[in-house]
């Protein structure tokens, strides 16, 4: 096995669990990956679906809007200077708020008292125009139908509406396209690791505990063919042993049978004390 493609351990049983451990870790930490990258694809494709239906709708929003705004100017004449003393209040606020995806803050923004703001606004768009253009303010408070000059206030008022609503998509697709953005650049970086889990740490993890598993068994073996060669040695050495007492006992006993016959020969007279000495 390649020492390229596994990670430096010595081959022991501490080690073993050590890489069992990691082992584990590894493949729940693939599997958590694996489940958020899901979950961010399917709202990556949400965001994107609800990203392209909102710019296909700003092309015609702006059409109209701008629609609109041509038609005030041609009824109510310029309106420019009131729209400009109009901007000292603030008439459309939103907040940034954070969403939790799979752990994965994704930004976007939100408007904050929309109806509010639209009161405020039509009041002192309403007394701009009453300064700048009586009668179609009058006309626009009364409710009057009749076309031309006199119907100025209520154009003014479409022409408003139209561009709030565009500014409304602006600011919802600003949100889509940092959301977009935000989850495009995390589950890049999740795809990222779930494949450095998947293709590098896995398998060198699993070469790994093969290589101390291989080394650890033939250690074993090695210590196996040892014990026997001990084994046979001290068998061997057993049998010298018992072979020279075997042989030191034979000694003993021909030397003890000897004496006894020499002491019967002696006994019987036929033996001279000379051949008693040894």
């Amino acid at each position: 096995m390649s020492s390229t493609n596994r990670y430096p351990a010595l081959p022991s049983r501490m080690s073993l669990i050590a890489f069992k451990t990691r082992l584990k870790g590894a493949q729940k930490g693939h599997s958590l990956l694996k489940k958020k990258a899901d979950a961010l694809s399917m709202r990556y494709r949400a965001v994107m679906g609800e990203l392209h239906a909102a710019k296909l709708e700003m092309a015609d929003q702006i059409k109209g809007s701008y629609f609109t705004i041509t038609q005030a100017q041609f009824i109510a004449g310029d309106i420019s200077l009131a729209v400009q003393e109009s901007l000292k209040i603030p008439t459309y606020t939103m907040e940034l708020q954070v969403e939790n995806i799979a752990g994965v803050q994704v930004p976007s923004f939100q408007t904050q008292n929309d109806d509010a703001g639209n009161t405020a606004a039509d009041g002192v768009m309403e007394s701009r125009v009453a300064q700048t253009n009586p009668l179609a303010a009058s006309n626009a408070t009364t409710g009057s139908l009749a076309a031309g000059l006199g119907k100025g206030g209520e154009q003014i008022k479409e022409a408003y509406s139209a561009f709030r609503h565009t500014l409304s998509l602006l600011v919802k697709i600003a949100s889509l396209q940092t959301s977009w953005t935000t989850l495009d650049i995390a589950q890049k970086v999740t795809n990222r690791r779930v494949n450095a889990l998947e293709k590098v740490v896995v398998p060198r993890v699993q070469n790994t505990l093969s290589y101390i598993t291989s080394e650890l068994d033939e250690q074993e073996r090695e210590e196996f063919f040892r014990l026997k060669m001990v084994q046979k040695k001290k068998k061997a050495m057993a049998k010298i042993h018992q072979a020279a007492r075997d042989a030191e006992t034979a000694g003993v006993e021909a030397e003890r049978t000897r004496q006894r016959d020499l002491l019967i020969a002696q006994r019987d007279g036929g033996v001279a004390e000379s051949d008693m000495v040894v």
